[in-house]
């Protein structure tokens, strides 16, 4: 590991990884943090414990802006274990100079995306520090939920299982990229952040069994099957051709040579279900996004590895992402 913090070890893949076990791991080791899981299970499995910073740059982008982003990256994590959100804490810090009117345009995102998942914010903290000593703007939320669903977990995949994205993917990632760069595209390209408990939630109504969720954040898809894969010791096999990709997203990736699979996302997530689930999940999440999709099942040819199989016949092992692909994305 390096000696000191460079960039990619922010960006939710190895080198990140590797931070994380080597340094935080090693000094808060306990039962709890090592599930690894996207919020903590606590009380005997009754409530879901979640916090995330954010610093993403731009703060407004198309489709979302930080506000939003904090409020959905939080309860999606306590979404993705089943959880319905209840509680949030907003804690902020500002950078002297800072515009009051785009402060209020981000609280009233937060509190419109608070209404979309039932919750609420009970406590927070404001700090203002001297112009320069931050980048504007960063929102640390911590989020608590009720579990509504039990036993989601990325240690649970069995030979057979199939695995499913609830829409197309890379278009936070890719977004981010656009405004950034000053990019015009033809087809306006917006972010997919999202409030992913309603999705969840559609799922638990029609008595879907959810054996894994993990929404795609920083990593993409990629991370996500690579933690699971590891997690559970199992090969999780994924066609190519069926990974839904929108055509601008293709066009940014081909442009700067990533891979829509690495990209960020705010509003995607996994899941693995039963081969017997796999039609009636697809079906519920189609309602909400017809680009959602099955891409792939878990085998046990290479445990431990995801196997990428092309359109061509080919095979490749999908690693996880290394480097930083796009810093500040979250």
């Amino acid at each position: 590991m390096t000696k000191t913090i460079t960039i990619a070890q922010g960006n939710g893949g190895a080198e990140n990884n590797e931070l994380i076990q080597k340094i935080f791991y090693k000094h808060f080791a306990n039962d709890i943090l090592s599930k690894s899981e996207d919020a903590a299970v606590i009380e005997d499995g009754r409530l879901a414990f979640t916090t995330d910073s954010f610093t993403v740059s731009p703060l407004f982008f198309s489709g979302g802006d930080i506000g939003k982003l904090a409020v959905c990256g939080t309860c999606n994590d306590l979404a993705m274990m089943g959880a319905k959100p209840k509680y949030i804490t907003c804690s902020v810090i500002i950078e002297e100079g800072f515009s009051t009117r785009d402060l209020e345009k981000i609280v009233k995102s937060m509190k419109n995306e608070l209404e979309i998942n039932g919750a609420i914010v009970v406590s927070g903290d404001t700090k203002v520090v001297p112009r320069g000593s931050v980048d504007k703007l960063f929102i640390n939320t911590t989020g608590i939920g009720e579990i509504e669903h039990h036993n989601i977990s990325a240690s649970a995949l069995k030979e057979g299982m199939s695995i499913l994205v609830s829409r197309d993917v890379g278009t936070h990632g890719a977004t981010i990229f656009a405004a950034r760069e000053g990019i015009e595209l033809e087809s306006s390209l917006n972010t997919d952040c999202a409030s992913l408990y309603p999705q969840v939630r559609a799922l638990m109504d029609a008595n879907i069994k959810i054996i894994a969720l993990r929404d795609a954040t920083r990593g993409g898809v990629s991370a996500v099957l690579n933690e699971w894969a590891q997690s559970s010791d199992v090969c999780i096999e994924i066609k190519e051709e069926n990974i839904p990709v929108q055509e601008e997203v293709k066009g940014i990736c081909e442009m700067l040579g990533f891979e829509a699979i690495d990209l960020a996302n705010e509003g995607t997530f996994v899941l693995a279900v039963d081969k017997k689930d796999e039609l009636r999940a697809l079906d519920v999440l189609q309602k909400t996004h017809r680009t959602s999709a099955i891409i792939g099942t878990v085998t046990t040819l290479h445990n431990g590895k995801v196997l990428l199989n092309s359109s061509w016949g080919t095979q490749r092992f999908l690693d996880v992402p290394t480097g930083e692909l796009l810093p500040r994305i979250c």
